[in-house]
């Protein structure tokens, strides 16, 4: 951290040469749609047209400008939309994917301010199924640990460190703003990774207050007063929870054309009845839930890959819930920018929800089942510009 104050401190001095220091803005893009088909969405069978399936549709500005001694000026707006709509995501927002300005140094590291990923994202997420091929479908049920990126820290001031041989680390705080509560809504998170050779590993912890409103509900379409976490009824009845902590931790190895990836979180709802407007099932104490995965990749030709994994989640504390679920896929490489893809997903559940009823099936991204079965499987096309 000293070093990285000595090298933000160096930009007064930077002598009148600065003025033509390069600079650059660079536009790209994500554009992902698919047909997909459902055995089971609220009772009956389900044939729609759906986006931002194996990447999030998305459309950014990312530049730079060059301020001489090894540092630069950063920014990244990125704003996600609905390729099958045309409307925005994440609540409604215009840049609600990201949107952050900072100062990068070779030697420190790089400090941002803005809307932005927490360490889950940046040291996890890359080796879960869905983020690889198995789609925003294929995640984990109710992305409950935030391993496909639902979820996003306003207000936050983040650190990333330079690649040291392969080792890396972060960390971001996400101010409340609550006047007069200094660590109302606050958000934090801690993360790392390393790369060495064929293996990959990566290691998070995220802390949370007041999550239905601080990190569920903080678009600008979110409620101030109601219950924002009604996306999946894995979570849904745990809205009162005065606090939310996730750890996870995962990797791969790869070896000649195949790559097996493993993946483990806890999550936990903590403090449940902390607002008890939000707590109609009268539930009190925690609830948490252990998620295991264990997924599979070959590279069968430049052209061809295939994938296979297998997620368990357990729910326990004031329920007890078992989610199981199996994802297969093939993608085919049109391009460097384009590919088609094919994914089939099938889950099973069993137990008590977070409703407090018998558990039925709820793939990430679909309206529940009215069975503890769930089908779905997609056909997609994506690209990158």
């Amino acid at each position: 951290m000293k070093k990285l104050i000595a090298s933000f401190a160096v930009v007064p001095a930077l002598s009148a040469g600065v003025a033509h220091a390069q600079s650059s803005v660079t536009l790209y893009g994500v554009i992902d749609t698919a047909l997909v088909y459902a055995n089971n969405s609220g009772g009956k069978s389900l044939y729609e047209m759906n986006s931002s399936n194996v990447l999030g549709n998305r459309w950014g500005l990312r530049g730079s400008e060059d301020l001489g001694s090894g540092l630069k000026a950063v920014f990244l707006l990125e704003n996600g939309f609905a390729s099958n709509t045309g409307r925005f995501q994440q609540g409604g927002d215009e840049f609600g994917r990201q949107a952050y300005v900072g100062l990068s140094s070779d030697r420190a590291g790089t400090v941002t301010l803005g809307r932005q990923y927490d360490a889950v994202v940046d040291y996890v997420l890359p080796y879960i199924a869905g983020a690889q091929w198995a789609t925003y479908l294929g995640g984990h049920p109710g992305d409950l640990d935030n391993t496909n990126n639902d979820y996003r820290s306003n207000n936050s001031i983040k650190y990333t460190s330079p690649n040291y041989s392969g080792f890396r680390f972060g960390g971001l705080y996400s101010f409340g703003g609550v006047a007069g509560q200094f660590s109302e809504n606050q958000i934090w998170s801690l993360g790392a990774g390393y790369v060495r050779g064929p293996l990959s590993l990566g290691a998070a912890y995220v802390n949370i207050k007041n999550p239905n409103f601080s990190y569920f509900g903080n678009n600008s379409t979110s409620s101030s007063t109601g219950n924002n976490m009604t996306g999946s009824l894995v979570y849904s009845g745990y809205a009162s929870a005065g606090s939310e902590q996730i750890f996870s931790a995962g990797g791969n190895y790869t070896l000649g054309a195949a790559t097996v990836g493993l993946v483990y979180s806890n999550t936990q709802f903590r403090q449940l009845g902390a607002d008890a407007s939000l707590n109609p099932e009268g539930y009190s104490g925690s609830e948490k839930f252990h998620n295991a995965e264990v997924n599979f990749k070959y590279q069968l030709n430049p052209f061809v890959l295939l994938g296979a994994s297998y997620d368990y989640t357990k729910g326990y504390g004031v329920n007890s819930v078992t989610y199981q679920q199996g994802d297969l896929g093939a993608t085919y490489i049109l391009s460097k920018r384009t590919q088609l893809y094919v994914v089939e997903i099938y889950q099973r559940a069993s137990g008590t929800d977070s409703s407090g009823k018998a558990a039925v099936a709820n793939i990430n991204g679909l309206s529940a089942s009215s069975t503890p079965n769930q089908l779905a499987t997609l056909v997609g096309i994506t690209h990158r510009f």
